[in-house]
């Protein structure tokens, strides 16, 4: 498994017990979410770019990555903040994510709504997440 996707997978993990998200926490859902299965989390990587700083044989890797916070209510975004809050704070708890990461660089949270039975809000919350590999293997 390369390191990007241990990456991900210690995400989602870390992201377990968030609140108002029971177990609703998904990588890369392209499947509507039913009315039901909101508030969930989805975890999806946006870019991964590297560059070689050093005449090291190693890569430094910047993994922009979003965690989107789909709610409804009416003040969707309103109803979405105590798990946005939630979300922050157990993702930067372990800025290394058990030693896989070097550090993780909150980026941007972008907002988003939608006309539904019950107003719907689409949250992004982006992260940048460094880490380094080798340069022969990105495991």
């Amino acid at each position: 498994m390369s390191r990007r996707e241990s990456i991900l997978a210690a995400v989602r993990t870390a992201l377990t017990g968030t609140v108002g998200v029971d177990t609703r926490i998904y990588r890369n859902r392209v499947e509507p979410i039913a009315r039901a299965e909101s508030i969930c989390l989805v975890v999806e990587p946006i870019t991964d770019t590297c560059t070689q700083n050093t005449s090291l044989p190693t890569l430094d890797w910047t993994l922009r990555m979003r965690v989107v916070v789909i709610c409804r209510g009416t003040i969707a975004d309103q109803t979405a903040d105590p798990t946005i809050v939630s979300l922050h704070s157990k993702l930067m708890a372990d800025l290394t994510l058990g030693g896989l990461a070097m550090d993780i660089q909150p980026a941007q949270v972008a907002f988003d709504f939608v006309e539904a039975d019950v107003p719907a809000a689409v949250i992004s919350c982006e992260f940048d997440i460094l880490y380094r590999t080798s340069v022969s293997s990105i495991t």
